[in-house]
């Protein structure tokens, strides 16, 4: 029961920690791109954020060994969940013509585009999975 007390508090704070992450970004930005892998050519126009980073960033957790972070990782990929988030930098990506409008009513589905102002919750989920797993893995 203890254990499940600290794991929901765990993934309650992660989830508040991802909409932290990712609001700075989402001031200017409202949509995100979810990576389903870190291993993609890097670029200077994109903002990454992995879950782990965003973990840190925001919540300050940190794994307490490398297997605790790859357990996070792989509860994600075991999920379908992705592993990190990118935010185009120079511009607000399907923004018809800088309305600020969301062009879709899809941007929630977790599914390519997504849109903080459309209720996508994806970001939070990705960072509860991978605090929730890390945090239960024993170094």
């Amino acid at each position: 029961m203890r254990a499940t007390i600290r794991r929901f508090g765990v993934v309650s704070a992660a989830a508040a920690a991802a909409v932290a992450v990712t609001a700075t970004s989402a001031s200017a930005h409202h949509c995100y791109v979810p990576m389903y892998s870190l291993s993609a050519p890097a670029s200077s126009n994109w903002f990454v954020v992995s879950a782990e980073t965003g973990a840190d960033l925001v919540f300050g957790y940190r794994a307490a060994c490398d297997e605790a972070a790859d357990a996070g990782y792989g509860a994600l990929r075991a999920e379908g969940m992705p592993v990190g988030i990118k935010i185009f930098d120079k511009m607000t990506i399907g923004d018809p013509k800088g309305t600020g409008r969301i062009p879709t009513p899809n941007g929630a589905d977790g599914k390519g585009l997504e849109y903080f102002g459309a209720g996508s919750t994806l970001a939070d989920e990705m960072v509860g999975t991978w605090i929730a797993a890390a945090d239960a893995h024993d170094c």
